[in-house]
């Protein structure tokens, strides 16, 4: 049985992986911060200052004002939704925004395939 930091750090080198993937293909991504480890000090101003559980690991910003809320998770499939994460897709939706879980490269590839080409210019 894999243990929890083991199951993070593959799911932490997935989206390292992703992020270089897209930033190659042209696109603009960037991560929101919500999974550090943060001293209770830390953690009290990042709340403040608007960090919010179960915001997506990435957001990808296409044109026409067409943006992407990415959950990424362990590609071994173990990784599930927190509750929070779950109020997070269902406001998105709501939003009319696009809300994409990936656990795997099949779906990045098939979103770079998908919107590749209909992008602006990376600042990466």
């Amino acid at each position: 049985m894999e243990t929890k930091r083991h199951v993070r750090h593959d799911e932490s080198d997935f989206q390292v992986g992703v992020v270089r993937t897209l930033r190659y293909a042209g696109f603009y991504v960037f991560a929101v911060p919500n999974g550090q480890r943060l001293n209770l000090i830390r953690a009290q101003l990042a709340v403040r200052e608007g960090l919010t559980k179960g915001v997506s690991d990435l957001i990808i910003l296409l044109p026409n004002q067409k943006v992407f809320f990415v959950e990424i998770k362990n590609p071994n499939k173990q990784g599930k939704q927190s509750p929070e994460q779950k109020a997070f897709e269902q406001l998105v939706t709501k939003y009319g925004h696009t809300y994409l879980l990936w656990n795997d490269w099949k779906q990045v590839e098939d979103f770079i395939n998908k919107y590749g080409g209909h992008h602006g210019q990376t600042l990466y």
